[in-house]
């Protein structure tokens, strides 16, 4: 496992976030999104989930009470620290380990996992290739599950971008059309210089191919948007995609 020696934008952006983090609006469906993965993922109590990217955990603790074993990672330690008093003043037990999704390597075999409100998944540092980025982070969630284990995943939707944005927003930048990829400017805190932040979306043939080469098999992929989680057709105006996910004996290249 990587050790996070310098602070990345991502990191820096969710560790001053975190304690405002659950004021978001898309976090305000949480029971009935755990209904949803119980629901999907088919396990029983006592299942070990690992959740990559899991913010203030509001996903974790909600399994933890309800049973399941859960290991949450994220970059953030801010993000990490919430987490970890959410679990305490809930009263139950999971386990919250600082890593980078595209570089982890932990020495248990889990059940399910989940990735979801982009945890991680196309969040892009100034370096990160917006191809491997997102591959090693399904690679590395692949070698953490068991065989037939599921993943659920849920990421920005590309058409929704393409048709948001203009041709003048491609020729001044704010959006790759090449990478699917939006660029914004991350307002200058305690003396740093702004820096630019890049998100990333997907087309459902792109996820199928990553998934492949990671030794995933894709089952479904559905509308994803908060708050509007179901096995649905994908909506071209809406934000989310969700991808569900099955471990296989091998990659397919």
């Amino acid at each position: 496992m990587k050790f996070i020696t310098e602070k990345s934008i991502w990191e820096t952006f969710f560790d001053a976030h975190a304690p405002i983090y659950d004021e978001n609006t898309f976090t305000k469906n949480t029971l009935k999104e755990v209904d949803f993965l119980i629901e999907e993922l088919a396990l029983k109590p006592g299942a070990a989930i690992l959740d990559v990217g899991c913010g203030t955990g509001r996903h974790a603790v909600e399994l933890a009470k309800r049973g399941y074993k859960v290991t949450g990672i994220d970059i953030s330690a801010e993000m990490l620290k919430e987490a970890r008093e959410k679990a305490k003043a809930a009263g139950v037990e999971a386990n919250f380990i600082r890593a980078d999704a595209t570089d982890f390597n932990l020495p248990a075999k889990y059940d399910a996992a989940i990735c979801l409100c982009e945890g991680s998944f196309g969040l892009l540092g100034h370096r990160d290739d917006p191809i491997n980025q997102p591959l090693y982070i399904l690679s590395n969630i692949s070698k953490s599950l068991k065989k037939k284990a599921k993943l659920i995943l849920t990421v920005l939707n590309a058409t929704f971008m393409i048709r948001r944005f203009t041709n003048q927003d491609v020729a001044e930048g704010r959006f790759n059309l090449l990478t699917m990829e939006e660029s914004s400017e991350l307002p200058p805190r305690e003396g740093m210089f702004p820096s630019k932040m890049r998100e990333r979306a997907f087309v459902p043939t792109e996820l199928t191919l990553l998934c492949r080469l990671a030794g995933l098999d894709v089952l479904n992929i559905w509308g994803g948007t908060a708050g509007n989680w179901g096995r649905r057709n994908i909506d071209l105006d809406e934000i989310e995609l969700m991808l569900v996910a099955k471990k296989v004996a091998k990659p397919r290249f």
